[in-house]
């Protein structure tokens, strides 16, 4: 029998390549999915996890292959409905490390009410939400996210649905963490996917991610050179909100409306800007709805980084502590004295 100390050995020896399976990657060439899989599988290292300890699940569309390129245990579900298996196994195995890959089709349309109950539950496991706001799989349709007047094959005329806020929805369904990071962002997205594991209950990180066969550019806003330190914002816990190509812009707060600043005149200076607090629900639902269509005159920039995170109990937690306490009292429990409840009569 292998002593524990040879097992954390084992452990501490994992590298990148441990967590490559033996599948051909089917995504088109370019696609942005390829970088967040490289971030995942160079981050998985850095757990101290046995492989056999952690656990991708999927649901359908193009990011939902990811169990396959994972050496790692994994399932490929059914639409929309990755987050009620990731429960269910959470439930049962509260040791594992458990990963929940999808994308804005998947768990913002047909596993939105999923989602939300996920969150408000808090187990404690990780969802990975790449938004390419379009329907990749199937080719091209509009999404959940797709901005007002995106013409596909599913809106020729342009859509008239108002898109999704996925971090604002998050926030509403009480997530106890949410994110933002980008496909071009590698070093960050390392950072925030560690973060995100340490994260004990929910965390929810939302990844822009470039489909360049059927919505390519949609952020390029974001990942611009001459734009993005213009339009983006990366948010570190109880550091000022600063932006820009200069970094000579800056947020404050008009009571709870966000305006953007010049902090190289002598009106403003660090000082006065908004101080960046991951703690902070009613600040976090502020940056939340910085939303703006970067392209137009004085938008707001986008966040990125952790926009929230809070201590909560865990759904697994609860139940667990409800199945000890049935174990301790005398004798089995009476299901049919269960099924009858309270408010039964007996007629003579």
């Amino acid at each position: 029998m292998a002593k524990a100390q040879d097992i954390k050995d084992e452990v501490v020896k994992l590298t990148a390549k441990d967590f490559v399976s033996d599948q051909d990657i089917r995504w088109c060439p370019g696609c942005g999915d390829y970088s967040i899989l490289k971030q995942v599988q160079s981050v998985m290292p850095e757990l101290g996890l046995p492989k056999e300890d952690i656990v991708f699940i999927s649901g359908i569309g193009c990011s939902s292959r990811f169990p396959y390129y994972m050496n790692t245990f994994g399932m490929h579900s059914i639409h929309g409905r990755a987050t009620a298996i990731g429960s269910g196994l959470k439930a049962a195995r509260p040791d594992l490390s458990v990963w929940l890959v999808t994308g804005d089709g998947d768990s913002l349309s047909i596993g939105g009410n999923h989602l939300i109950h996920l969150l408000r539950r808090n187990f404690d496991l990780n969802i990975l939400l790449f938004n390419n706001q379009i329907y990749g799989l199937t080719k091209g349709q509009y999404s959940p996210t797709s901005e007002v007047g995106k013409k596909t094959k599913s809106t020729p005329m342009g859509s008239i649905d108002h898109p999704f806020n996925p971090l604002a929805l998050c926030m509403g369904a009480e997530a106890t963490f949410i994110a933002r990071t980008i496909d071009r962002e590698p070093k960050h997205m390392r950072e925030i996917l560690i973060r995100a594991e340490q994260h004990k209950g929910t965390s929810l990180l939302e990844i822009y991610q470039n489909c360049n066969i059927f919505n390519d550019g949609a952020f390029g806003g974001f990942t611009d050179k001459q734009m993005k330190k213009d339009n983006s914002i990366y948010l570190k816990h109880g550091e000022p909100l600063v932006f820009g190509a200069k970094e000579d812009k800056g947020i404050v707060l008009d009571g709870f409306e966000p305006r953007i600043v010049n902090i190289s005149s002598e009106d403003y200076n660090l000082s006065d800007l908004w101080i960046h607090d991951e703690k902070c629900r009613n600040k976090a639902n502020i940056l939340t709805r910085f939303f703006d269509d970067p392209s137009k005159e004085n938008a707001l920039p986008r966040p990125f980084g952790i926009l929230y995170q809070e201590d909560r109990f865990r759904y697994e937690e609860a139940l667990n502590e409800q199945l000890n306490l049935v174990k301790a009292q005398k004798g089995s429990p009476d299901l049919d004295k269960l099924l009858a409840g309270v408010n039964t009569w007996q007629v003579d």
